[in-house]
């Protein structure tokens, strides 16, 4: 396995956690959420009350690849009793072993993009670019672009997306950074050419708030069967 880092790669059979995903796009100066992991109740509260209700939790572990199917997410906790709530029954409802249970800040707002890298046969890695959250399947409005290629292509593929106009402010959402979502679309670029054992990405969302930053809310990187250990 080609491995750029050990640390944030090295260690998964088959994917990386939510946690080390995210480790990873950070690498690559994609902006993600403020998250600690922890392992133990009292833990959970100390890092909700740093990074500030309300927070949300989740299990982590490189074998929940869907957790809101798993029914592993708690979402808008307010308060420390809510926090040793949700991780007693997060804990509960899983029977893989987990890395931890992530504690994360909410972002708000009501427009969520999709990114992410699928490495194709013939073409290599491939970026895709979309409207995410839960609709993503059912508006089926996304772009492709074959890696690499530069920001002034990376700016076409937002033009190119059916509902465009959710770029733009409306209903006292400020215009989305543009030129971040850019630089994500081309970091996706750079790890699918500079981690050939990696054959897929999704973040979902890349949540838009108010002020039009973005933020990788949630994030999965998978590697490709013959480099998995």
């Amino acid at each position: 396995m080609q491995v750029k880092n050990k640390s944030v790669i090295g260690e998964s059979h088959h994917a990386l956690s939510e946690y080390r995903s995210k480790k990873l796009l950070a690498e690559y100066y994609i902006p993600v959420t403020e998250e600690l992991l922890v392992r133990h109740p009292a833990d959970a509260v100390s890092a909700a009350e740093k990074i500030g209700y309300p927070v949300a939790m989740k299990a982590c572990s490189p074998e929940l690849m869907h957790k809101t199917e798993a029914g592993c997410i708690e979402l808008g906790i307010t308060s420390d009793d809510g926090v040793l709530l949700a991780y007693k029954r997060i804990k509960s409802s899983v029977t893989v072993e987990l890395e931890g249970i992530l504690v994360q800040e909410m972002v708000p707002g009501i427009r969520e993009l999709i990114a992410g890298l699928n490495r194709e046969p013939q073409f290599g890695p491939c970026v895709m670019l979309g409207i995410g959250g839960v609709m993503t399947e059912i508006i089926n409005d996304t772009v492709f672009r074959v890696a690499p290629f530069d920001l002034v292509e990376a700016m076409d593929m937002m033009r190119e997306l059916r509902s465009q106009a959710m770029l733009s402010g409306f209903r006292g959402q400020l215009p989305v950074d543009l030129e971040t979502v850019c630089r994500c679309l081309v970091a996706l670029g750079d790890i699918g050419l500079e981690h050939p054992e990696i054959s897929e990405i999704d973040i979902n969302p890349l949540k838009v708030n108010q002020d039009g930053r973005v933020k990788a809310v949630d994030a999965l990187v998978v590697f490709s069967p013959e480099n998995r250990i």
